[in-house]
């Protein structure tokens, strides 16, 4: 079961949830702009999670191939996580970056995209409407619900694994909602020194942790094939 977590942890590694979040927080009132985007998200991802928990994955097609996807899917993901460690380790992304800022500049300045204008509006309910569409299944939902099928488990705590994995998957939407709820005066200032010092740290720290979490996964898919 723990492995269900881990991947959990992964799929919080989400851009444009940390994107947004970060939106959010800039904007006058960020505890309604969260919330609002935490509901939509969760109604998204708990009907698409149980719907592909008890009815996709219990298709004869997958429940037969189950015993070799998962050492594929192993394989798969730590063998991405482990190329984005090399890019960001070789400083490739920052040409690439570069590169791309110098094409927007030939092409002249463009507006953020749709989705961050309309959260510009600053309502709870273009929140939740954000975060409704923008939280579609991704490579490491869809590796969890694998997970949470293969245990086998009664509906009931199947439901609650599935319910589990989406709180830990919206951990960045949850962790400031719960400081602001607790310490809504230190939060800000936590807020601005975490910011500070994710600008200064964030590549060592993500090339740890996804080297870690890579590592583990291609390990396991390995041992899963012999």
């Amino acid at each position: 079961m723990g492995e269900v977590f881990v991947v959990a942890l992964l799929a919080a590694l989400n851009p444009t949830l940390l994107t947004a979040t970060t939106v959010m927080l800039l904007m006058p009132s960020p505890k309604r702009l969260l919330l609002g985007y935490l509901l939509g998200a969760l109604m998204t991802s708990l009907t698409l999670g149980m719907i592909i928990v008890f009815d996709v994955l219990d298709q004869h097609a997958v429940s037969t191939g189950k015993n070799t996807l998962s050492p594929s899917i192993d394989l798969a993901l730590g063998s991405l996580l482990l190329v984005i460690v090399f890019v960001l380790a070789t400083g490739r992304q920052e040409r690439m970056a570069e590169r791309r800022r110098a094409k927007k500049a030939e092409k002249g300045p463009s507006g953020p995209p749709r989705w961050q204008q309309f959260l510009g509006r600053g309502s709870a309910r273009s929140a939740f409407v954000v975060g409704a569409l923008l939280t579609l299944p991704g490579a490491s939902y869809l590796v969890g619900l694998t997970r949470i099928h293969n245990l086998d488990y009664s509906p009931a705590p199947t439901v609650a694994l599935v319910l589990a994995f989406n709180l830990i998957m919206l951990i960045l939407l949850e962790a400031p909602l719960i400081s602001y709820a607790v310490a809504p005066d230190w939060t800000p200032n936590a807020i601005d020194r975490a910011k500070a010092w994710v600008g200064r740290h964030w590549r060592r720290a993500a090339i740890v942790f996804l080297t870690v979490m890579g590592v583990a996964l291609v390990l396991r898919g390995l041992v899963g094939l012999i």
